[in-house]
């Protein structure tokens, strides 16, 4: 009789272990655990929450939230008593961001608590494709062991090498929350969402920006329209944009920082906050133990799975480039634990995926621009809502903006959206639920035919279409 022999399984620590606890860790977290499997995550920070929670989106939001309140305060005729004027330090609107960041924590050290996902403080390498050695800050390590790995590593500011960013005067996005003296006048090197982000920080502050842009006008994937709104915004505050130019370096002194232009021009400043772009938290991960190569930028590659040239390793989130959104990193981890558990995918990421930007005034978009509809040669026609004919802008004195509606002339479907203004990040996603209906569900008449709170934001859908379809003929 001829016995049978069962391969037996290699035997693991974990089913998945998650490289980062950022959005797109806790996404692939998450779902992996809720879908039966033994997960851990490991988080170099001491708190989880990543690199959003800590240095990017919640903190320069808050601090966003912070001047802006200070901006309303001052411009609110209630509150000018004698011509006074209230003002903030930076250090003053940091104490207000680290008290969110803290109630951040707290609420996402539950989530793994509660779907028993092990947290390891430490830093993670590959030692093979199913291992890891975990580096504590002691010097001490050990192993840990997963059928498959998820890296949402996440990115940090890119750091040119010739830029000495260890100086007590130069930053980058990550170190100007430590920022503690209060600067009258900074240069900030980089006119990409984080660098106009702060640029309206500091200026809502009452400090002389500098704006420097490599680019030949702000933030240009956005509508032409709205970054041209942006652009006057800033000019119209004092703010001074110099577009189209690289810098030749950077020398900082006691008293302050002197940036050289290629162009000849020099610039001097109390501080400097370079924001031209980041890079991929891949190089300690040792990838060539496992025969995986990341780009110049630090990126990885992945399939529509999310899933890397190695079959068991899969990668979400700023690691692997478009969009780095905080909102798409996370359903992109939601979507790699679903490929892992079902081995395909039923869901996807969409495809008209959201910007929302905290400039102060806000801007907000999803879908196609009027470059691109033009470019494509499709028939379009635009509608428009003014903030400041809206009673509730009037009410709350934020009446500069807009709402800019895209729709097909013939079938009336829209096409993009475009907002600038306070509350442009949510106002958008009223349009984008309609957007988002099947067979003929999104079409321009819903604002028309739908009755709006008044007075209400929202209530600019019904104007910018009842202000489109009046451009017909």
């Amino acid at each position: 009789m001829t016995a049978k022999f069962s391969k037996k399984q290699p035997q693991y620590d974990y089913d998945a272990i998650v490289i980062g606890t950022g959005p797109g860790g806790e996404g692939a977290a998450m779902y992996l655990a809720k879908s039966g499997k033994t997960v851990a995550a490991i988080e170099r920070y001491h708190a989880v929450g990543g690199g959003c929670t800590h240095w990017g989106t919640i903190p320069s939001k808050a601090l966003r939230h912070s001047v802006s309140r200070l901006i309303e305060f001052n411009e609110n005729p209630l509150f000018q008593v004698e011509e006074q004027v209230k003002g903030l330090t930076f250090s003053q609107i940091l104490k207000h961001a680290a008290g969110v960041i803290h109630k951040q924590v707290r609420l996402r050290t539950g989530f793994y608590d509660r779907n028993l996902v092990k947290i390891y403080q430490g830093e993670a390498r590959f030692i093979d494709n199913h291992h890891l050695e975990i580096s504590n800050t002691d010097g001490s390590s050990y192993v840990l062991s997963a059928e498959t790995i998820v890296i949402a590593s996440g990115s940090r500011p890119y750091r040119p090498a010739h830029v000495d960013f260890t100086h007590p005067r130069i930053y980058d996005s990550d170190t100007i929350l430590s920022l503690a003296h209060d600067p009258r006048h900074i240069i900030i090197f980089g006119a990409g969402v984080i660098g106009c982000e702060y640029a309206s920080i500091f200026r809502g502050l009452g400090v002389r920006v500098d704006l420097v842009n490599t680019r030949d006008r702000l933030l240009s994937f956005m509508d032409a329209e709205i970054s041209d709104s942006l652009s006057y915004h800033f000019w119209n505050s004092g703010m001074t944009i110099r577009h189209g130019e690289e810098f030749s370096h950077i020398e900082g002194r006691d008293d302050g920082v002197i940036l050289h232009l290629q162009s000849g021009k020099k610039m001097k400043a109390d501080c400097f906050l370079f924001a031209n772009g980041r890079t991929g938290n891949t190089d300690m991960l040792a990838l060539d133990k496992v025969g995986l190569e990341a780009d110049g930028r630090g990126l990885l590659k992945v399939n529509g799975k999310y899933q890397t040239s190695i079959d068991n390793i899969y990668a979400v989130g700023d690691v692997i480039g478009y969009p780095s959104l905080a909102s798409a990193a996370y359903d992109q981890g939601r979507l790699a634990g679903e490929a892992i558990v079902k081995g395909n995918l039923d869901g996807h990421l969409i495809a008209d995926i959201p910007a929302g930007i905290y400039t102060i005034p806000e801007m907000s978009s999803v879908g196609k621009t009027e470059q691109e509809l033009t470019a494509a040669k499709i028939p379009y026609e635009v509608g428009r809502a003014q903030f400041k004919h809206l009673a509730r802008a009037q009410i709350a004195n934020t009446s500069a903006g807009s709402l800019k509606l895209l729709f097909h002339r013939e079938t009336l479907e829209i096409l993009g959206i475009h907002c600038f203004g306070e509350r442009a990040a949510e106002i958008v996603h009223i349009g984008q639920a309609i957007m988002m209906q099947k067979n003929g569900g999104n079409n321009l008449n819903y604002f028309v035919h739908t009755t709006f709170n008044y007075p209400t934001m929202a209530e600019a859908y019904r104007v910018a279409a009842l202000n489109g379809l009046n451009r017909l003929f």
